[in-house]
């Protein structure tokens, strides 16, 4: 047989496995859109694969668990082109599932053992009733729709598939199994520098010089990234941010001396600008406290040596201690969290206190590092617990509510006057403080962290009694019961949440939904793709469609129906708040009247509450104040708080190397009755807590000896 001939007899076994009428579809799809054609061709290529495939019994008997065709490149492609990773990873709307992707860079041999794994979703008895196969044609109900077409020369493939993985060996899937639990194994992370947050900065700069301006108010905003503004990959040092530092410590080494020495920064009592024995004690006591450990000699000397330059130029002790101040602001060693193994007592507290505190440490803390109370897991947690009991700590917790619940979008909301007249800067201000006080009480009074969800009380003003219509309180911001008639409950009943996720004028259900998705069940939403509209058919006086019905136009768009079927349902359950959360029994469409000076015309239009968090047990519910009781109670949302506590405290999302952290602290969690501070000490002494030190060889152990005690951090 020539060279050319296996192949001469491939095309001929693939043109009698398509039919005429599989080639005709191919030829008109050539000749018109070209998606459809690729997809034509994509079917074509998965059967010339397969019996490629099939050609080769002898490389494929070398494979114990070898099916008809290559999982991972004819199936697994078909998988990737419907786009299931979207969903089916940790965090994906689908991450509750048994069904997790590899991650994108997995090896040929990791692939091939995932196609194993899937056996778990198959039915041995009767293949055609697998959840593999009739989850992703939607023949069984799937929460993502139809991703293969029944029918289709995919699902013909991946009934093969199906079929195969009836017949593979339990030993086989669990041997697959342990293959990709090895390549997942928890593996350390590299520590980058973690330059300080602008809000570390001015609690810093507070703390270290007693200077309450905050200065970092106004250096360049700070991107969200992963829900928040301290995620390791956006801490660069671009040019204006270096130009503002350079600025700010000026400005702060000025003002710390502008009086004098009024916030004792300097330990002693100089008897002139060549007081070298008070030089020396404020060099190295301030520069302590700068950079978060001792200075090492050669740091002496040189900010010795600036010191005594400009002191001997004007002869003052104060300009010399100002232009130490100033040049030790904008060391990197202070601007950065550098944590090295020559200071691990030292960097254990750093770390310690920009968790808890959001601060540098205090003269306490540092006393714990240099007398070795941070070598051990009992010691860590020790001085963590009393840490908690600080007012700093607040302030540390109340940044991270903050930013996990986007305060700035409540404080940044524009409101038609019109229609909100009632809408301010302040309302806004207040309608923060409200969660903030629900949150904080919780967590300072030891409460039920998921009762944030469900709670029939909250802290109001007469202002925010009034949009809500309830009786005013007595005080300002007294706790209040709120009245069923109030018909809320919990956070997504309070107008912080309901009025920075809505329009101007009119709700947002999808971004109240995307918002439920993303901040409280930790599931990725992916952007809409390029190109497609995402404006709705607005309303006309002909035809007045309430929002839910305008956003139909979601579902009858094969191209957005996928996401939004998952995002949209959670905000039609919430359409009874308006745009600032204010009850409406009916939807108010306001037309502009054609005749002049003429008011506006209004129509209204009842409103369907039935609302579904589709992938979640029992997720359908038919009153607003349901959803909140489903979040409380669902594994997901209460494994979603310890996921975004775990990436602000660690300024980088979760991997696969850290489900079992996850895992332990979501337990520690519930097992303390979701107690907030017991999930913070619970990280405390994760392995992360202590990821990239050295250090002495207990501090690992969970006391100062044991077997744990002897292995090293790496």
């Amino acid at each position: 047989m020539s060279r050319n001939e296996p192949g001469k007899a491939n095309r001929r076994r693939v043109a009698q496995a398509l039919t005429p009428a599989d080639w005709r579809r191919c030829g008109a799809a050539l000749k018109s859109r070209p998606t459809h054609s690729r997809l034509c061709m994509g079917a074509v290529f998965v059967v010339v694969v397969a019996l490629a495939v099939t050609t080769r019994p002898a490389a494929l008997a070398q494979q114990s668990v070898a099916g008809p065709v290559s999982f991972s490149r004819t199936v697994y492609p078909i998988f990737e082109a419907a786009q299931c990773r979207g969903c089916h990873t940790d965090d994906g709307v689908a991450s509750a599932t048994r069904l997790h992707f590899p991650e994108p860079n997995a090896s040929p041999e990791d692939v091939e053992a995932f196609g194993v794994t899937l056996a778990v979703l198959v039915n041995r008895d009767d293949p055609s009733r697998s959840l593999l196969l009739n989850k992703p044609t939607n023949r069984e109900r799937h929460t993502g729709g139809e991703r293969i077409h029944p029918g289709s020369f995919e699902e013909q493939a991946l009934t093969e598939w199906v079929r195969h993985l009836a017949t593979v060996p339990g030993d086989a899937v669990a041997a697959a199994r342990e293959r990709l639990a090895s390549s997942n194994a928890p593996a350390t992370h590299d520590q980058p520098l973690r330059r300080l947050t602008h809000s570390q900065y001015n609690n810093t700069v507070r703390d270290l010089l007693g200077d309450h301006s905050r200065p970092a108010d106004r250096f360049p905003p700070e991107d969200f990234v992963n829900g928040f503004r301290n995620q390791l990959r956006t801490q660069g040092m671009p040019p204006l941010l270096a130009e503002a530092y350079s600025t700010a410590a000026e400005k702060l080494a000025l003002n710390a001396f502008r009086a004098g020495d009024v916030n004792n920064l300097v330990p002693c009592r100089p008897s002139g600008a060549k007081d070298v024995k008070c030089r020396d004690q404020f060099v190295r006591t301030f520069g302590r406290r700068a950079f978060r450990r001792p200075l090492d000699d050669r740091e002496f000397q040189r900010y010795a040596a600036l010191f005594n330059l400009q002191a001997a130029r004007t002869g003052r002790f104060l300009d010399g201690a100002r232009v130490v101040v100033e040049a030790m602001l904008q060391s990197p060693k202070v601007l950065f969290r550098i944590e090295s193994a020559g200071g691990h007592d030292y960097a254990v507290a750093s770390r310690l206190s920009y968790m808890l505190w959001d601060t540098m440490p205090d003269e306490r803390l540092l006393e714990a590092a240099a007398n070795g109370e941070l070598r051990s897991r009992d010691g860590i947690e020790r001085i963590a617990r009393a840490m908690l009991g600080d007012p700093r700590a607040r302030e540390a917790v109340d940044e991270f509510f903050a930013e996990w619940l986007r305060f700035d979008r409540t404080l940044g909301s524009a409101k038609d006057r019109r229609r909100y007249p009632e809408f301010t800067p302040e309302l806004a201000a207040m309608m923060v403080q409200e969660t903030r006080l629900l949150l904080g009480h919780l967590v300072w009074d030891d409460g039920n962290f998921m009762e944030a969800f469900t709670a029939g009380y909250s802290f109001l003003n007469a202002d925010l009694a009034n949009v809500y219509g309830v009786p005013a309180p007595s005080g300002e911001f007294d706790r209040v019961t709120l009245p069923p008639a109030s018909r809320r409950a919990g956070l997504l009943g309070h107008a912080s949440f309901l009025s920075s996720n809505a329009g101007p004028v009119e709700t947002s259900p999808t971004a109240r939904g995307i918002f439920v998705r993303e901040q409280f069940l930790c599931q990725h939403v992916p952007n809409p793709p390029p190109g497609v509209n995402t404006e709705v058919p607005e309303p006309t006086i002909d035809k007045p469609l309430a929002r839910r019905q305008r956003l139909q136009a979601h579902v009858t768009n094969p191209t957005c129906a996928t996401c939004h079927r998952l995002m949209d349902p959670i905000g039609f359950g919430l359409e009874n708040y308006d745009a600032i959360g204010q009850w409406r029994d009916q939807e108010v469409i306001e037309f502009e009247s054609t005749r002049r000076n003429a008011p506006p015309k209004k129509v209204e239009l009842p409103i369907d509450r039935k609302g579904e968090i589709a992938g979640l047990a029992n997720g359908a519910f038919a009153d607003p104040i349901e959803i909140g009781r489903i979040l409380a109670d669902s594994r997901a949302c209460q494994e979603c708080v310890v996921k975004q506590v775990f990436r602000y405290a660690f300024g980088r999302p979760e991997t696969p190397a850290d489900r079992d952290t996850i895992k332990a602290a979501s337990t520690q969690f519930r097992d303390s009755g979701f107690r907030f501070k017991e999930l913070l000490v619970a990280l405390v002494r994760s392995p992360q807590f202590l990821e990239g030190l050295d250090g002495p060889a207990d501090h690992l152990g969970q006391g100062n000896g044991g077997p744990e005690g002897r292995r090293r951090v790496r």
